[in-house]
């Protein structure tokens, strides 16, 4: 606990009396100075508290009131007074200005050395210090504990919890890893913002600040051997250095989770995701053993389960993993674009689906969407994939529905049976300028159309799904306008842009992963 002058008059043994200034009575000390000059501001850095005997305050009332404000004005926390040397008690032109200034003054009795006051408050300080020092040893030791129990995620949570903070973290390209927090939107945006162009230097480690009206965003690189992404914290005020120790801290755990050897579960997820990619875009290039080894035959007909608006991506697949292996079932899992996708057995897909949502919603305490195809060979497996997509993203605009391909809207049924290259083709008739456009200006035109279609055309819905102002999306609305020639608020134009959309989002799922 920091030590405040009123703390400093509970201390039997130095027998101060606040005389003056009471309103400032909980200032902070941050130092003990004895002092003599006639006018010491000069030579104070703010935080003081001044201790004098008198010779140089002045002798009339407005010389004592101009030497106390000069003392206020410099920052100091208050003036004690030696009523043993030049003065028997405290002047009342010192008293005056103290009342005056809300700046607090001390009656410093005879037998009180100056010596015995500055120890006091060194002993305080020092004593501050030990137990910041000693909360930080306990909350880098809660970081660890976390770290064992829940992995990247509880690390996360962790330190959002010591620091009273929302905290994000990012792999290279800026995708959501892990993130807590009430400011999560806000916080990633101005991580994204900051990390634009970072991905394309040498050297991608940083460590950087941003501030906004609300708080300051301190921004500090994941790295190990290698670099794997970006660690952010939003805080109402600068980090001190003692909080900047423990994110410090938890960047060194999460750099260790993301650069450990992998344990036998992380290999086989990877190969499972390896093996679906492969499934879905050159079938005839997984051998039978491979497919054997996760219980599945090249004769078997399966189906696909997808997953979307899941949030924070490693806390997904985790929770996802669990649900699906407590079905003891043969499955194969992976990401695609920000869905998470699964292959199962057809004769039990479409019944686990909507019970794999509820299971993995209640998990990670948001409500998902999800989506199934029609049973397909396993050859042809890349169809059920593509017809969940388009079914999860049917129901992600009523998010916490399962959506049956078989049930699903008339685009859905239309997309999950093309083919990558008829995706392309209706993807680039309409949205061709936007794509060209983004890429060659780092916008997000396609995005922004998208939240438009999906909030109904209602322009600040959309735009506070993006995190942006409203006024910088109509900007985005006028631009998107004027590169497609066509009026996105006509309802055969939405139509055909809504799934020009979704078959862009479907192809990018397929080719990204």
């Amino acid at each position: 606990m920091a030590i405040t002058v009123r703390h400093l008059t509970q201390r039997p043994e130095l027998g101060l009396t606040l005389v003056a200034g009471l309103d400032g009575a909980d200032r902070v000390i941050a130092w003990a100075h004895a002092i003599e000059l006639a006018d010491p501001a000069p030579w104070l850095s703010g935080g003081e508290l001044v201790m004098t005997t008198g010779l140089n305050i002045g002798e009339t009332e407005e010389e004592q009131f101009q030497y106390v404000s000069s003392l206020a004005h410099a920052g100091t926390v208050a003036l004690a007074v030696d009523t043993g040397t030049t003065f028997v008690s405290v002047p009342a032109g010192i008293r005056a200005a103290g009342d005056a200034l809300g700046f607090p003054i001390l009656a410093v009795p005879a037998e009180t050395p100056f010596i015995a006051i500055t120890r006091a408050v060194i002993d305080e300080l020092t004593a501050d210090q030990v137990r910041a020092v000693q909360r930080v040893v306990d909350l880098q030791e809660g970081l660890v504990r976390a770290t064992l129990r829940g992995g990247i995620p509880s690390v996360v949570s962790a330190l959002s919890r010591a620091l009273s903070a929302s905290v994000v973290l990012v792999d290279n390209d800026s995708r959501e890893l892990a993130a807590t927090g009430s400011d999560v939107a806000r916080l990633t945006e101005l991580t994204r913002s900051a990390l634009i162009g970072q991905r394309n230097k040498k050297r991608q480690r940083m460590s950087r600040v941003r501030e906004d009206a609300d708080g300051v965003c301190t921004i500090q690189s994941v790295a190990a051997q290698q670099h794997y992404g970006y660690l952010s914290v939003y805080t109402a005020a600068q980090l001190n250095p003692h909080e900047r120790l423990l994110t410090a801290h938890a960047v060194s755990l999460i750099a260790i989770e993301l650069g450990k050897p992998a344990a036998v579960a992380d290999a086989e997820q990877r190969l499972r995701h390896t093996v679906m990619h492969a499934l879905v875009t050159a079938p005839t290039q997984v051998s039978d053993d491979v497919l054997r080894y996760f219980g599945f035959e090249r004769t078997d007909r399966v189906g696909a389960v997808a997953f979307s608006e899941v949030g924070p991506m490693l806390a997904a697949l985790s929770q996802t993993r669990r649900a699906v292996e407590a079905e003891s079932v043969p499955y194969l899992m992976a990401t695609m674009d920000s869905e998470v996708v699964l292959i199962l057995p057809a004769d039990m897909f479409t019944a686990a689906g909507p019970r794999l949502r509820n299971h993995i919603s209640a998990q990670l305490e948001r409500e998902i969407s999800g989506g199934s195809g029609l049973a397909v060979p396993i050859a042809d497996a890349a169809v059920s994939v593509r017809q969940a997509i388009a079914a999860t993203r049917t129901g992600r605009i009523q998010p916490g529905r399962f959506v049956d391909c078989a049930q699903s809207s008339t685009f859905s049924l239309l997309l999950g049976s093309r083919s990558a290259s008829e995706l392309e083709a209706l993807a680039t008739a309409a949205l061709g300028p936007l794509h060209a456009y983004d890429r060659d200006h780092r916008t997000a035109l396609v995005d922004t159309l998208a939240s438009y279609l999906e909030n109904n055309g209602q322009t600040e819905v959309a735009a506070a799904a993006l995190g942006v102002h409203r006024h910088t999306m109509r900007n985005r609305l006028q631009k998107i306008t004027e590169l497609i020639g066509r009026d996105p608020d006509s309802a055969p134009v939405r139509a055909d842009l809504w799934i020009a959309i979704q078959a862009s989002r479907m192809l990018s799922a397929l080719d990204g992963g």
